[in-house]
């Protein structure tokens, strides 16, 4: 092998990395999406690219309307007796969570970017 030889290695493997850490090569995955799931069971996915609003409505105990807008999770309305979950600020990061605890309702966010501080700030 001769200098040139690896210098034109060297440029392709940086290119190659460069183009792969930019999001180019990288395969397309799923993406970020809220899963929600009622008393434990999982009841729907949906992505977080896609804007809407959607209303849930759970058998013989009420409903809770959650809306997905700019990537992420805000809950609208619930119809149980506190409301903490209406409360609750718009979630967009990964292992994130909205609980409705009279409906067992739970909005979890999977594949989204990783949380940068460990804990909750105001």
């Amino acid at each position: 092998m001769k200098k040139g030889d690896i210098i034109i290695g060297a440029v392709a493997v940086a290119a190659a990395g460069i183009l792969y850490f930019s999001g180019v090569l990288r395969p397309e995955g799923d993406g970020a999406k809220a899963v929600v799931t009622i008393d434990g069971k999982v009841h729907s996915h949906y992505s977080l690219e896609d804007d809407e609003t959607v209303k849930i409505d759970i058998d013989d105990v009420g409903f809770n309307s959650f809306k997905i807008e700019n990537g992420k999770v805000d809950m609208l309305e619930a119809d149980c007796r506190d409301g903490i979950c209406v409360d609750h600020k718009p979630i967009s990061l990964d292992g994130e969570t909205i609980i409705c605890l009279p409906h067992k309702l739970v909005i979890e966010i999977e594949g989204g970017e990783e949380a940068t501080v460990d804990g909750a700030l105001n």
